[in-house]
Order: C-alpha cells, then sequence, then structure tokens
C-alpha cells in the first residue's frame, strides 16, 4: 500500500513540489517558534539563585555618590531603624534589569580564559537575597585585608575554571592584555548553584560577585537592596522614601519591589514570542488555505481515477484513507528534507546552548504535530467528498 502511494505522489511530482515547499516553509518557521518557546521554557524552570518576593531595590541618583563608608553606614542604620526592613545590602545594580558588566579572567597561567558576568556586593547581600550556598562560606569581615579579592562564584563558573576538583579557597586573576599593572586576583571563599541577575529568561553564564566594601577602593555601590517583612505594602515607599531623603536629601531616589521589576521584565522578554506566535498563526492560516485549495484541485482533476478504483471494487472508506494518507506522506517528505537541514544546528552548535539536543527533539516533535494536524484538516473534507462519488458519477465526469 505504501509503495503504491508513494508512486502516486512521485507521478504527480510537478503538481506537489509547490505544496512541499509550501509545507517545507511553514515547518521551518513553526520549529524557529516552537525552539525559542521551548528553550524559553526551559529556562523559565531554571533557579536565578535569588529571592524577589520580598525584596526591593534602591537606586541612588547623584553624580557625586563617592565610596564613602560613614555615608553608606549611615544609610544602612537609618535603614535598618525601620520596622519593616530586615536586611540591608549593597551592589552595582538591581536584579531584573537589563544592565550588565563582564570581563575577562583565567588561571594564573593564562588557561581557561573565560568571559565572566560581574556584580558586586557588600557582606550583607547574600542573606538579603535569600541566596544558598553549595560549597564553602559567604565573605564576611574575616576577609578584611585580604590580599586577593574574596569571590562568590556560580557552580558553571567553578566547573569552566576549575574543571574536576573543588573551586573553594582556588584563585584566578583578571586577564587584560592591555593593562600594563599586574591583574586584579580573585580568591573563592564560596560557590552557589546559579546566579542570573535578568531573571528567569537569561541564558546560564560564568558569574562572579566579588565583595565590595563601603570605604575601601574607589567603587562606590549605588544600589540599595532590603529585605522587607512578608506583607509589607506598596505604601511603604513613602516612608522609605523619606528615611532615604533624611540621609541625603539633595539626591534623587529610584524605588521599585523586584516583583514589579520582574513582572515587567518578564513582560519585555515575552513579547519577542508573542510577535512570532502571531506571524505563525497567520501563516499557518495561509498555509490551510493553500493546502485545501490544492487538495480540492486535487480531488477534482483525479474524479475519473477515482471513479475507476471505486468500479474496480474499493470502498468509500478505501478512498477517503488514500487522500488523507497522500496528503500525509507528502508532509512527512517535506518534513524530512526540513530535518536534514536543520539537524545540523545542533551538530554544529552554531546556537550552544539555546538549541540543545532536549529544545531541537522538542521542537523537532511540536513542530511535526502541528504540520500532521494541519494536514490532516485539510485533507478530511476533500476526501470525504472523493468517497462519496459513485462509480456512474466519477466515470462520466468531464
Amino acid at each position: 500500500m505504501l509503495r503504491h502511494l508513494m508512486k502516486l505522489i512521485w507521478k504527480r511530482k510537478t503538481r506537489n513540489i509547490m505544496l512541499t515547499l509550501e509545507i517545507l516553509l511553514a515547518f521551518l518557521v513553526l520549529f524557529a517558534i516552537a525552539a525559542f518557546g521551548v528553550r524559553s521554557y526551559e529556562l523559565y524552570n531554571l533557579p536565578t539563585g535569588f529571592a524577589w518576593r520580598d525584596q526591593w531595590a534602591v537606586r541612588i541618583r547623584a553624580t557625586d555618590l563617592k565610596n564613602d563608608a560613614a555615608l553608606f553606614d549611615q544609610y544602612k542604620r537609618a535603614l535598618l531603624a525601620l520596622p519593616e526592613v530586615e536586611k540591608v545590602a549593597f551592589t552595582s545594580f538591581p536584579n531584573y534589569t537589563m544592565s550588565r558588566w563582564s570581563g575577562d579572567y583565567a588561571l594564573p597561567d593564562g588557561s581557561h580564559r573565560l568571559q565572566v558576568d560581574i556584580l558586586s556586593v557588600t557582606d550583607d547581600y547574600f542573606a538579603t537575597m535569600d541566596m544558598h550556598l553549595l560549597a564553602g562560606r559567604w565573605f564576611s569581615s574575616m576577609d578584611d585585608g585580604a590580599e586577593t579579592t574574596p569571590v562568590v562564584i556560580n557552580r558553571r563558573l567553578a566547573e569552566k575554571l576549575f574543571p574536576g576538583k573543588s573551586a573553594v579557597d582556588q584563585v584566578y586573576v583578571e586577564s587584560n592584555d592591555l593593562s600594563k599593572t599586574a591583574p586584579q586576583r580573585y580568591r573563592v571563599t564560596g560557590v552557589i548553584d546559579a546566579f542570573r541577575s535578568q531573571g528567569e529568561y537569561m541564558d546560564p553564564h560564568p558569574f562572579m560577585l566579588p565583595r565590595t566594601v563601603p570605604g575601601v577602593g574607589a567603587e562606590a555601590l549605588p544600589t540599595i537592596v532590603l529585605k522587607l517583612k512578608p506583607g509589607t505594602p506598596r505604601a511603604f515607599e513613602s516612608r522609605l522614601s523619606a528615611t532615604l531623603k533624611q540621609v541625603r536629601g539633595d539626591w534623587a531616589y529610584t524605588i521599585t519591589p523586584q516583583a514589579e521589576s520582574r513582572k515587567a521584565l518578564l513582560r519585555q522578554q515575552l513579547l519577542p514570542l508573542i510577535i512570532l506566535s502571531v506571524i505563525a498563526a497567520f501563516l499557518l492560516v495561509m498555509v490551510a488555505f493553500g493546502l485545501f485549495g490544492v487538495l480540492w484541485q486535487n480531488t477534482t482533476q483525479r474524479i475519473p481515477e477515482i471513479g475507476l478504483r471505486r468500479a474496480l471494487g474499493a470502498s468509500a472508506t478505501h478512498i477517503y484513507r488514500q487522500i488523507i494518507a497522500e496528503q500525509l506522506l507528502l508532509s512527512s517528505g517535506a518534513m524530512l528534507i526540513a530535518l536534514v537541514l536543520l539537524i545540523q544546528l545542533p551538530l554544529t552548535g552554531v546556537f550552544g546552548e539555546s538549541l540543545n539536543w532536549p529544545v531541537f527533539v522538542t521542537a523537532m516533535a511540536l513542530s511535526a504535530a502541528v504540520i500532521y494536524l494541519l494536514s490532516l484538516l485539510c485533507s478530511l473534507y476533500p476526501g470525504w467528498r472523493a468517497a462519496r462519488l459513485s462509480p456512474t458519477q466519477a466515470l462520466h465526469y468531464e
């Protein structure tokens, strides 16, 4: 039966080639959107490494902010005096923003050079953000005066810099070919599972959180992060703003609950997927009309053939199944061509982890299911119409 159907399709190859190309194009577009969606789902279910429900961020808007230990201590004392505030820390920028800072780092001998994302934080940051250790310890005042900068890194950076061994107490350096000074050295005090500052849809990257001490060095951290008591209302912002103004009334402050930042960023990151989904929906509608029209025309042109088969004893059910099976085989051929083209992507790793094998296989299966469903729906009525023809009608059709 299959061999017979393949012969019928091959004999009408001139008519079927445009239909095959249309299905191929639809499948490629569907695959791209499915892969994007599956990868987004995969990323959403990975840990970000920090909490967001009771955390707020305050950006200090000042052009003359300096790394003044007394000033940062004054901020911390004033904020901890508020009954709603449980923890206070300082950092370079808040989570759930598009801010990003990265640099090149390597082992002291120059090997294992990597581009690493960086977020400078103070000692209380980890408790403020409800973070958890995999190995080692958080840096603290016991690291005061250390020759190397204490740093907490994520598991990905630990595995890439120190494969096959514990990263705790290991040393690595900043890799800057243009610098004429000795590279800054970092000593790992702790390892965390993950850290993705841009939230659930950020691709995992090697990440480091070096220690910054207020008053030590030139870098001033312009962001205050707060851990509040659960259930603190949004109205607390006015009291928080008044407290900040008491410390420095000539500066501006941007106060944002991390829950709101997360919601806004997720909406922004999902926008491309929504746009692509709308485009795919229009494309599928166009493909459906094309398939239906071509199948209707093919069925009309084959009425004498169908009448002859009926006259030779083929049942209506057999004709119905034949029309549907031919369309499904045609769709399978188009998708097989697409598979040969697309499988090169994960094999070559051109998209890295964004198109890993689980994403590829899932996207391929979803796209194939949609194309098969579309082909089936479009062939149901032409097949039913062909099956209803009586041998007498078909053989006298002109």
